[in-house]
């Protein structure tokens, strides 16, 4: 394609997009359901054809020696391909919040207001790797009454094609528009310059990448824009804590899986606890290849501990998302200098404390400021399937206009309404 040729495309797609946006945003709370659970059957029925795509999109991206944690997100499985059909199913059966009216209360007038839940448009979402998400993006889409226009990485191209013709699929056999969910069909990179500068189709950007790619949408949109930049979780063990409890919760927030933004890159342990449990966990990574970039306490500390793979940590290494095995571990004084520490070389997206104190569990959920923040879980739980939504556009490090994991009401707006009785202003 040439820039021309580009530019008109891309104008296509998001008149096309507008238009279906109208049509998306009176569709029946029915009608939506009906495609979602369509789209989730036809998932189920076409997991052998989806594998030899993603085969395809595997295939190249090894030869091109693409690095194995981006492979892995690369991968459709079929366990994956359930877990979106779950989604799909899941966000069907959720409650519609289009239309849905709060707040409302008389005023001395004699006039009622209120707000009301309403889609954001369309959204634009800039994606790569996961091939999931364009079911991700297309079913909250759906639920929420938008059209969406998804751009995802060359990288998985055959697989976001084979998909994306599903979602078409159930959007036009249960009555919808097949443009409410359209995929950009080129690997040019001028079609993203020319989706964010489209304030006149596209309502909101969602970026899901690497950082260089949030970094360049968020200075060259002329879209609002929904980001997070990267995902340095925190797992902080606290004096007092159960040492069974913070082993098995550490070691899931970083060796469930290394390459998704909510496993926990850094772990903190209060001085009071150190001794005993940094051993613990210490074995638990040295059996499992993980490697612990310290501080000196906690390195003499660790030193013990049999084949453990220990390096001294820098001043970058507090602020890393290493998304590999390897995490920095720092002993601190306890709960204030823990919440300083995150606080400050954090990305603000998913931070958890492991403790038997109650006001020190209270004061970690107040005072670190992220999108998500636990008590005595792993931080592998951000998630939006995991925390009941259906599914997830992304996680939002931002504070506007949506944060932590951002389902269906990360895509509305909410606008005033007014009910009356022929009341005028005097």
């Amino acid at each position: 394609m040439n820039a021309l040729n580009i530019a008109e495309y891309t104008q296509t797609l998001g008149m096309q997009a507008k238009a279906a946006s109208a049509l998306m945003a009176k569709a029946s709370t029915a009608t939506k359901n009906i495609a979602l659970k369509r789209l989730a059957a036809l998932l189920r029925a076409n997991v052998e054809s989806l594998g030899q795509d993603n085969a395809r999109d595997l295939e190249r991206a090894v030869a091109a020696g693409l690095a194995a944690p981006m492979v892995d997100r690369l991968r459709l499985t079929p366990k994956v391909i359930d877990t979106v059909a779950q989604g799909c199913e899941q966000l069907a059966a959720m409650p519609d919040v289009i239309g849905e009216i709060i707040g409302m209360k008389q005023q001395p007038s004699g006039i009622r207001v209120g707000q009301m839940r309403v889609p954001i448009g369309v959204f634009g979402m800039i994606f790569e790797s996961r091939p999931n998400v364009t079911i991700e993006a297309a079913s909250l889409s759906i639920k929420s009454g938008n059209a969406c226009i998804l751009r995802g990485g060359s990288e998985a191209i055959e697989s976001n094609k084979a998909l994306a013709r599903l979602v078409q699929q159930a959007l036009v056999e249960s009555g919808l528009p097949a443009d409410a969910v359209q995929l950009v069909q080129t690997t040019e990179r001028e079609v993203v310059g020319q989706l964010i500068t489209m304030p006149q189709y596209v309502d909101v950007i969602i970026p899901r990448g690497g950082k260089s790619l949030i970094e360049r949408i968020s200075r060259d949109a002329k879209v609002p824009v929904i980001k997070h930049l990267d995902g340095n979780c925190h797992t902080y063990v606290d004096d007092p804590c159960d040492l069974d409890m913070a082993v098995k919760v550490a070691d899931n927030a970083k060796t469930n899986k290394y390459s998704p933004c909510n496993a926990s890159e850094s772990l903190l342990v209060a001085r009071g606890v150190a001794k005993a449990f940094l051993p613990r966990i210490g074995a638990v990574f040295a059996a499992k290849g993980v490697e612990m970039r310290c501080d000196a306490e906690g390195r003499a500390i660790l030193a013990e501990v049999p084949g453990a793979n220990l390096k001294e940590a820098t001043e970058q290494d507090w602020y890393e998302e290493f998304l590999a095995p390897i995490i920095s571990v720092k002993v601190v004084a306890g709960l204030d200098e823990a919440i300083a520490h995150i606080n400050h070389y954090g990305s603000h997206h998913t931070d958890a404390i492991i403790t038997r104190d109650h006001m020190h569990a209270q004061a970690f959920l107040r005072e670190v400021d992220s999108g998500s923040v636990m008590v005595n879980a792993s931080t592998r739980f951000a998630d939006g399937f995991e925390y009941g939504l259906g599914a997830e556009i992304g996680i939002s490090t931002d504070k506007f206009h949506a944060r932590g994991p951002v389902g269906i009401e990360g895509l509305t707006s909410l606008k005033y309404v007014v009910l009356g009785d022929g009341e005028i202003r005097n």
